[in-house]
């Protein structure tokens, strides 16, 4: 332990954990942090691996602000090692059945009726709807490896199916909407556990998703974002990252999901699972309100 430039006991091997834990769930790389908290990528390198004895508060400061935390957090102060907890905030909650974090799902779950998309680019080109379903399934993993960039998706999409300046996003907005009720019961489920989402997305789809109001917009715990991880559910290596940036043993996870193969891989790893039937979500947000119980 050494004493940081305001007197504050620092042990700076767990510091540097903290912070990579803060940064990882904020979803930057460490040349995006070093941009955004205007850090040379050598000192937040040190920093990572414990190897600078009592690093600059105002460093700390700059790092808690890019990545979403707290000065305290990153410095073990809070009850929470991530240090995503704000000061004064209520203490979370632990269900009846060891529930500590909630993964949510996006399409399907968080957000309905995307599938339009494909009956209005049906529309458009002139091509059946099976065969421009066809067509999107046979570039959507790369794209949501982050293998393909979404313009490059887009390019290649739209030259098979014959459109010029095709735009996926685009027809995707047009289609989706909210799903009913889940604004409020993540609003709800935010307030009293540590929640995320872990979601086969595009790159940028779900910054775009949150800030027109498709998904709520708040400060999750954890993002993990498949086109930035590199991995689709259900691949068991998008869990395995899931489970590094909840920071909670695998039973204390609850993940809500509406595909079956997704939550048997889920359930495989020793997380809770819970299905959402997106044809019912009033039924399926009482299970999980019911589930979520304290």
């Amino acid at each position: 332990m050494s004493s940081a430039n305001g007197g504050v006991a620092i042990d700076e091997k767990a510091l540097g954990k903290r912070l990579q834990l803060a940064r990882r769930r904020a979803g930057l790389t460490q040349q995006e942090l070093c941009h955004k908290a205007k850090l040379s990528y050598s000192t937040l390198a040190k920093i990572e691996r414990g190897a600078i004895r009592s690093p600059s508060v105002f460093t700390v400061s700059s790092i808690a602000t890019a990545t979403g935390t707290t000065v305290e957090g990153l410095l073990g102060l809070s009850s929470k090692a991530g240090g995503t907890q704000a000061a004064g905030a209520e203490p979370k909650k632990v269900s009846k059945t060891g529930v500590k974090f909630v993964y949510f799902d996006v399409n399907g779950t968080l957000v309905r009726f995307y599938h339009r998309a494909f009956t209005h680019i049906a529309r458009d080109s002139g091509k059946p709807s099976d065969i421009v379903e066809t067509l999107f399934w046979r570039h959507n993993d790369a794209a949501c490896k982050g293998i393909m960039s979404p313009q490059d998706f887009s390019a290649s999409l739209g030259k098979e199916l014959g459109l010029k300046n095709f735009d996926w996003l685009k027809y995707y907005l047009e289609g989706a909407e909210p799903m009913p009720g889940m604004k409020e019961l993540v609003d709800w489920a935010a307030k009293h556990y540590e929640v995320g989402l872990l979601s086969n997305s595009m790159l940028g789809f779900i910054e775009e998703l949150r800030s027109k109001g498709l998904i709520p917009d708040i400060n999750y715990t954890s993002v993990v974002d498949s086109s930035r991880v590199g991995a689709i559910k259900p691949d068991p290596r998008i869990y395995q990252t899931a489970s590094q940036l909840a920071a909670v043993k695998p039973n204390e996870i609850l993940l809500i999901d509406d595909s079956r193969a997704n939550l048997t891989v889920a359930d495989k790893a020793g997380w809770r699972v819970l299905w959402f039937d997106d044809y019912r979500p009033d039924e399926s947000i009482k299970r999980i309100k019911q589930s979520l119980e304290f």
